[in-house]
C-alpha cells in the first residue's frame, strides 16, 4: 500500500538516496530542502531518473516553514533526517555553533515532529523515523557537542516511543556509522572556520586522524537502505545502528564506559 512520507534534509545524503527509493517503489514523497536552490536541483535530478516526488522548502529552525508544512500536507510517515555538524574540541567550540546544532539537531526536529503528532494523534496512526548517530550512543573526542546533540535526540526518541504507544504512533531512530555523504567531511572542515592553533590551547596534532577515518567511509546506499526498511516496516525495532561492525563496537564502549576511570 502507498505511503505518504515526508522526508527533511533530502537535498543530499541519506535523505536523497531514500527519496528517490522510495518514489521508486511508488509511495508519495514530500522531499523538503532547506533553501531554494536545493529544491531546483533536486528537482532536476528526480526528472532525469524518470521520478515522480513533491519538493518542497522546509528550513526546520524556520517556524514558518514548519506551520506552512504542517498546513499543507497530511502525512503516513516522518523521515526526520536533517542535521547538521560543527566540529571541534568542545572545551573551546564557540557556543553559538554548539547552540545553532542543537537549533537544527533537536528544536527543530522536535518542533516539526510535534505538529505532525497532533496529525497523527487524530489519525490514531502514524510513523517518525528519526536519523541519529553512532554518535547518539558514544561520544566521538572533537564532535563531542554534535554527539551531545544526538544523545539529546535519543531521549527525545525514547521518550516519545514511550509517551505515543498508546495512540499507535511508531518512532524509530536510524544510527548511521561513518558513511561516505559529504557530512562528516563538512564537519571536519568546519573546524578551520574558527580554531587558530596560534590562539587555541588544542594542539593542532590532535586531528591528525582525521583525514585516515574520513578516507575510509562507507557506501551511503546500504544505511539509506536500512532507513526505507524501518519507515516501511510495521514493526520495526525502535534502535538500527548500520553497519553491525559499528553496533557491535557501540555495544562494547557502553559495557566499558562502567568500568572507565575519570
Amino acid at each position: 500500500m502507498s505511503k505518504t512520507i515526508l522526508i527533511t534534509g533530502a537535498a543530499s545524503g541519506f535523505g536523497k538516496i531514500a527519496a528517490f527509493k522510495l518514489a521508486a517503489m511508488g509511495h508519495h514523497v514530500i522531499a523538503t530542502t532547506q533553501v531554494y536552490p536545493q529544491m531546483s536541483d533536486l528537482i532536476r535530478e528526480a526528472g532525469e531518473k524518470g521520478l515522480e516526488l513533491t519538493v518542497d522548502k522546509l528550513d526546520v529552525t524556520n517556524s514558518r516553514d514548519i506551520a506552512y508544512i504542517l498546513k499543507k500536507y497530511d502525512i503516513d510517515i516522518l523521515i526526520s533526517n536533517a542535521g547538521v555538524m560543527e566540529g571541534g574540541p568542545i572545551a573551546e567550540q564557540p557556543l553559538e555553533l554548539v547552540r545553532a546544532m542543537f537549533d537544527v539537531n533537536v528544536f527543530g526536529g522536535l518542533e516539526l515532529a510535534q505538529g505532525f503528532i497532533k496529525k497523527f494523534v487524530q489519525q490514531k496512526k502514524g510513523k517518525i523515523v528519526f536519523t541519529s548517530s553512532m554518535g547518539g550512543l558514544w561520544t566521538v573526542p572533537y564532535v563531542a557537542a554534535y554527539c551531545a546533540s544526538k544523545h539529546a535526540l535519543e531521549a527525545i526518541a525514547e521518550g516519545l516511543k514511550t509517551e505515543l504507544a498508546p495512540f499507535n504512533i511508531k518512532i524509530a531512530t536510524c544510527n548511521p556509522g561513518v558513511f561516505g555523504t559529504g557530512f562528516n567531511d563538512r564537519g571536519a572542515d568546519s573546524i578551520g572556520r574558527w580554531y587558530d592553533p596560534e590562539v587555541n590551547f588544542t594542539p593542532a596534532s590532535a586531528f591528525d586522524g582525521v583525514a585516515d577515518a574520513l578516507a575510509n567511509q562507507l557506501d551511503p546506499e546500504s544505511m539509506a537502505d536500512v532507513i526505507v526498511n524501518v519507515a516501511l516496516d510495521a514493526q520495526p525495532n525502535f534502535r538500527n545502528v548500520h553497519p553491525k561492525e559499528t553496533e557491535d563496537f557501540v555495544k562494547q564502549l557502553q559495557s566499558e564506559a562502567w568500568a572507565a576511570k575519570s
